[in-house]
């Protein structure tokens, strides 16, 4: 549901006139290809106008990629072309630039990307380089992953965070600066008082038909609710559920009458204890899908109101356009090898199955009652990840200035059958959320690299978009 990359592509020739005629049909066709090529990875494109071989038809296409709100440019080398131009159209465009040359022997398409390439780096303009021919993998590869990290970094720009609430439990690695991040990422925070989830969950409550209609659904669809009595002393009662569905519509709504990208929710302690817990709410938000099975766009959201988690989050739904996991790095069970990571509902139920189908997640999800930490009640999401590739990470913050830098690290999530799988849940905590996640780094660095709590991720594997992502945002990138 989100919406896809938009990448421009400007393509760039030789300034002198007479030899115009002769090189355009050689550009076109390599710029054709190029686009056709992005188009088959799902970029969506924008071409310039015509080839690039004076300075003010650099500025007018340069101009055109901010009309046309691209998220990465190309700039295309298929035969010598001037430097100057490189520079006058990369000051209209999002930066960095992604520089390609075809594989052309013919004409100096190589030579004339290196001499561009040293015009932009004079005035520090920052860029990648790639060379190679668009029918191997591993050239498409290259660029799809510095396409998708730079274009991460342009799209966070003038997308604004929901606070809700505040620090959580004391957690000081979930409070940033907003001004740091507008500096670095261009992102603005707005806070909103959790007492507002409430006010707009009851009134929910009393008016609205969503409640019922969502109730019906996860009745139908959900492995098993496990209901209590209303004093039972862990209680998931109806009226707990009610009130857990009307902050997941209170959240959605204030998204969208304020036009908030992404979110946070303190939920401890005021809502833990005297309200209800959010994991319903965060977990659904998370889901590219609502708790009545409508799809929509994930809304990123983070527990505890943690605003680098759901940076990191937010990056990583930039990139891969998949829903992204919140988990606490729970325990390491040092006899299988994996890491146990869970936290509350908070994982998405696009998880338990990694299906499109809502009915496929949450025919593996059952909603069980929150434990002793949670005394107001309410359900929590239990299940298990599907299996497969994933890459984590998480961005964190150290030192007086505040240095962000990103750890990240890659593995799979493992299953060990429902029967082991049930097992293991027990022995942590067997009414929340699980991922076993095999890493490809030792314990050891594991432990000594990451400074925080919680980590966060999705299936596949994104190293290369993360290091591109945070080398043109210019923090360090930590991969163990």
């Amino acid at each position: 549901m989100s919406r896809r990359t938009k990448v421009g592509i400007l393509t760039f020739g030789d300034g002198r006139d007479f030899l115009q005629k002769p090189l355009e049909k050689i550009t076109e066709n390599f710029e054709a290809t190029l686009q056709k090529t992005l188009e088959g990875e799902g970029f969506e494109v924008v071409t310039g106008d015509e080839v690039i071989w004076r300075n003010d038809l650099a500025e007018k296409n340069g101009r055109k990629m901010t009309a046309e709100g691209v998220d990465c440019v190309i700039f295309h080398y298929a035969v010598w072309a001037w430097p100057q131009f490189a520079r006058v159209a990369a000051q209209f465009c999002p930066q960095p630039i992604v520089m390609y040359a075809n594989v052309n022997p013919a004409y100096p398409g190589l030579v004339g990307m290196l001499a561009n390439a040293g015009s932009l780096d004079q005035v520090g303009i920052k860029y990648t380089k790639t060379f190679g021919d668009l029918d191997d993998g591993k050239t498409v590869g290259t660029l799809r992953e510095r396409i998708l990290g730079i274009a991460a970094l342009n799209r966070l720009k003038g997308q604004t965070y929901a606070l809700i609430g505040g620090r959580s439990l004391g957690i000081d690695t979930a409070v940033s600066d907003p001004a740091l991040w507008m500096k670095l990422f261009g992102v603005d925070v707005d806070h909103v008082d959790q007492y507002e989830l409430v006010r707009r969950a009851e009134i929910e409550r009393e008016t609205g038909g969503r409640i019922d209609e969502a109730i019906s659904y996860l009745e139908k669809h959900v492995r098993k609710i496990h209901w209590t009595a209303p004093d039972a002393e862990m209680r998931l009662t109806r009226e707990l559920l009610s009130k857990q569905l009307g902050m997941y519509y209170a959240t959605t709504d204030l998204c969208a009458e304020f036009g908030y990208d992404f979110c946070g929710i303190k939920g401890q302690r005021e809502l833990t204890e005297h309200y209800a817990t959010a994991d319903i709410a965060e977990a659904f938000l998370n889901d590219p899908y609502g708790p009545d099975g409508k799809p929509h766009e994930p809304i990123v959201c983070s527990t505890e109101a943690d605003m680098d988690a759901a940076l990191t989050m937010q990056i990583f739904k930039h990139t891969t356009g998949d829903p992204v996991l919140f988990a606490d790095i729970r325990h390491y069970h040092a006899d299988l090898g994996v890491w146990d990571l869970c936290n509350s509902g908070q994982h998405a139920t696009w998880f338990a199955a990694r299906s499109s189908s809502p009915e496929e997640n949450l025919a593996k999800t059952e909603f069980r009652p929150e434990g002793f930490y949670f005394p107001a009640g309410g359900a929590s999401v239990f299940h298990t990840a599907a299996p497969g590739e994933v890459t984590l990470a998480r961005l964190t913050r150290s030192g007086d200035t505040n240095n962000y830098k990103m750890v990240v690290c890659h593995g799979e999530f493992r299953d060990f059958g429902e029967e082991k799988n049930d097992e293991l849940a027990r022995l942590v905590q067997d009414n929340w959320p699980h991922a076993y996640a095999g890493l490809t780094c030792s314990p050891e660095d594991f432990i000594a690299a990451f400074n925080c709590n919680h980590i966060h991720g999705t299936y596949g594997d994104w190293r290369g978009e993360l290091k591109t992502f945070c080398w043109a945002a210019g923090i360090e990138c930590q991969v163990i």
